[in-house]
């Protein structure tokens, strides 16, 4: 079975079924970590380092009220790490223990989150991490069985072993991901760098701000010192249950993916996630937009306006099946912020990617859905595309 096989409706309701047959309170955990609102930033960092985890569900006399995300702080860099975890406080939405896994994955896409709060009213019984819910796909014959190059992630953002900490770093923060490849001067993958490692090695308890953490104590830290050597790798056209496997049993959360020795692509727990969310029982294009800050979501008319007239156009050629689209935001100066806008567009059995950069956030998205557009048009004109290959 491959992607194109979720576009058959007795397939993909077998598929539903089985995912969601599966329990929340299967897959959550009970045991993880916790902070008080009133407990500092430091004392947060100081939590995650220990623990690994990089999300921290935040509570208030005992009562979840959100989560607090390492991302999130360093993005804050004038402010103290005396400063009290509540004001950084990032709402997302919880679930609860008869939910549908499907839904949870779909959750985690729009949330961009590593793990979801289990509630029962106020108070939080557990949590669920990503690589519980791509987990299932070990045991579900028809996903298992899909190719790794049919959902990966391509092009893919890399650093070289000789770049700066401080490169990976504010690419992680730019593209707002958590694990890249590091390549040599051939480009062959020789390691990975994720935020653990930032975590491990960016914090020191002297620091008296966020911004700190990027002075120049540092500045000479390279990634190669830093990085994760013993690098796991996959082949293009192994299958996606293979990637998973690897990603689970060793923690990761990003796998490179290789074609004859060369980085080609990566799988990430979020292109897994996609596959299960898309069994989803739906009866329109599922459009996904997640990173919009509350004073940005004035927009979405006109975004939603610009995103129907190209479903309007690329549906004569093919059906669309899902668009997810991430903003991000970087380079903030006297408030005004540089959008990284990213975007999925799962269409005829065949996963495109594009990216746009730009100050507008409007004619950013609206640049970015005309080169979905015309991406849909050359993949008609032109099969030879590495995606649309096979064996």
């Amino acid at each position: 079975m491959g992607v194109k096989d979720l576009e058959d409706l007795k397939k993909q309701s077998m598929l539903r079924s089985q995912i969601d047959g599966i329990s929340v309170e299967k897959i959550m955990s009970t045991d993880f970590p916790t902070i008080d609102s009133d407990s500092t930033i430091a004392n947060a960092l100081a939590v995650m380092k220990e623990s690994k985890y990089q999300d921290l569900p935040v509570l208030e006399g005992g009562s979840y009220i959100g989560v607090v995300t390492y991302s999130a702080i360093l993005r804050k860099k004038s402010v103290s790490l005396d400063a009290k975890v509540k004001n950084l406080i990032r709402n997302i939405q919880t679930a609860t223990v008869d939910l549908e896994i499907t839904k949870i994955a779909e959750m985690f896409i729009s949330n961009n989150c590593r793990q979801i709060p289990v509630m029962n009213g106020k108070k939080i019984v557990g949590v669920i991490m990503r690589n519980k819910i791509i987990d299932i796909v070990r045991d579900i014959k028809a996903l298992k069985e899909i190719k790794v190059w049919e959902i990966m992630t391509n092009p893919v953002e890399a650093v070289k072993q000789h770049d700066l900490m401080d490169d990976a770093l504010d690419l992680m923060i730019r593209e707002d991901i958590r694990t890249l490849p590091v390549v040599d001067t051939s480009d062959r993958v020789v390691g990975v760098v994720g935020m653990r490692e930032i975590i491990d090695n960016n914090w020191k308890k002297d620091n008296k701000t966020i911004g700190d953490l990027a002075k120049s104590s540092r500045s000479q830290i390279t990634v190669e010192s830093i990085s994760t050597t013993s690098a796991k790798t996959i082949e293009w056209d192994s299958e996606v249950a293979e990637a998973v496997e690897i990603m689970v049993d060793n923690g990761f959360s990003t796998l490179p993916v290789l074609e004859g020795g060369t980085l080609v692509g990566v799988i990430t727990e979020y292109d897994v996630l996609e596959l299960i969310s898309a069994c989803r029982e739906r009866d329109m294009l599922f459009v996904q937009i997640s990173g919009l800050e509350d004073d940005e979501k004035d927009y979405t008319d006109a975004i939603y306006k610009d995103i129907e007239n190209m479903v309007t156009k690329v549906s004569k050629i093919y059906k669309p099946e899902s668009l997810n689209i991430h903003v991000s935001r970087y380079n903030e100066v006297g408030g005004n912020p540089k959008y990284s806008i990213t975007a999925r567009l799962f269409i005829n059995g065949t996963g495109l990617m594009m990216k746009e950069v730009g100050y507008d956030l409007t004619k950013t998205m609206s640049d970015l859905i005309k080169k979905l557009e015309a991406a849909v048009i050359d993949m008609k004109e032109s099969k030879v595309t590495f995606r649309n290959r096979r064996k």
